[in-house]
């Protein structure tokens, strides 16, 4: 049985090996806390297992967390000049193989589809190919193999540095961003957890006017894009405003649909993620990568429509939800 622990090892190892190329290049200034960083990620991937099955403390998994967060925040990450191909190359490149450059990239939901769906049901001796539960990761794992043999069949490409480099160069280029959404996921339990939905519930139970059911739609929605705003992800929003307002007030005292509510709900969050810095996979990564000189230009882009879809699902839950 293929499990969803060897996919994390992978990642972890594929970490570790881009921190000693990190370490190894003179080019970053930064090049001990940059591969600090990245190593620290790596072994963390490792180590989780141990934590995960309880056979080792997660103290030392928080600690590293912690030292992550401080070599980010401090600024002792960088990047280096790396051996990426000039502007010049890339474009000769991208004129050459034009739409055939979305081949690998497309590989990926292919694969991920093929085994959530098919591989699945296959098993060998009675036991299941992929571990019960975790097909779909697996699949995204199994997929992004796939995709780099394909990647590297079609460019020629017969060393395996090659893809190593230029994912480290993505990595350095992205930094600590990149795990701002899991932190942030994260966060939203955290928030849950120690009753921070509670809280607001008790507010605006005390705000809202008896039996208004526009106005409750309106706070629930409203307060699903702020907090989606500030936390930066959508499902870290959700469990809170949810506790507060779309269930003890639309589903339960309105008697709201709950499948329409939560899901409007979860919309309305989704146009927050449209605008905030916080979500940095949607809106400073893209920024960074494509080497925009306003690094705020897509979230800038993005504010009318998020703003006008918001005030849709605002109408669509007022309308249809009850």
């Amino acid at each position: 049985m293929i499990k969803a622990e060897w996919f994390y090892w992978l990642v972890g190892l594929i970490f570790l090996v881009m921190a000693f190329q990190m370490l190894r290049d003179r080019t970053n200034p930064k090049r001990y806390g940059t591969a600090a960083f990245w190593g620290l990620l790596g072994l963390g991937f490792v180590y989780g297992t141990w934590v995960a099955d309880k056979s080792a403390p997660a103290e030392p998994l928080g600690a590293a967390v912690l030292a992550m967060v401080c070599l980010a925040g401090f600024g002792f990450t960088g990047r280096g000049r790396g051996t990426a191909a000039t502007p010049e190359q890339r474009e000769a490149s991208a004129a050459r193989w034009g739409g055939r450059l979305f081949v690998p990239a497309l590989t990926i939901p292919v694969v991920a589809l093929l085994c959530a769906v098919g591989v699945k049901r296959l098993s060998v001796g009675g036991e299941p190919v992929l571990q019960k539960g975790s097909e779909t990761i697996l699949g995204l794992g199994i997929g992004a193999v796939v995709a780099l043999v394909v990647g590297m069949v079609m460019l020629r490409e017969r060393k395996l540095s090659a893809p190593l480099h230029a994912g480290r160069s993505m990595l350095e280029s992205m930094g600590w961003a990149m795990l701002l959404p899991q932190l942030l996921a994260t966060l939203g339990t955290i928030f849950s957890v120690s009753g921070v939905g509670e809280q607001v519930r008790r507010i605006t139970t005390a705000v809202l006017p008896g039996h208004s059911l526009y106005v409750a739609v309106a706070v629930y929605c409203v307060g699903m894009f702020l907090f989606t705003v500030v936390m930066g992800n959508g499902f870290a929003a959700f469990p809170v405003m949810t506790a507060a307002v779309g269930w003890p007030v639309l589903v339960v005292q309105e008697h709201g649909s709950a499948p329409a509510v939560l899901a409007i709900g979860m919309l309305a969050g989704f146009c927050g993620t449209l605008v905030t810095p916080m979500a940095a996979n949607f809106n400073v990564v893209p920024a960074a990568l494509l080497e925009l000189k306003d690094q705020y230009g897509p979230i800038k882009a993005q504010l009318p429509t998020a703003v006008a879809l918001l005030g849709c699902n605002i109408v669509i839950m007022a309308l249809f939800a009850f």
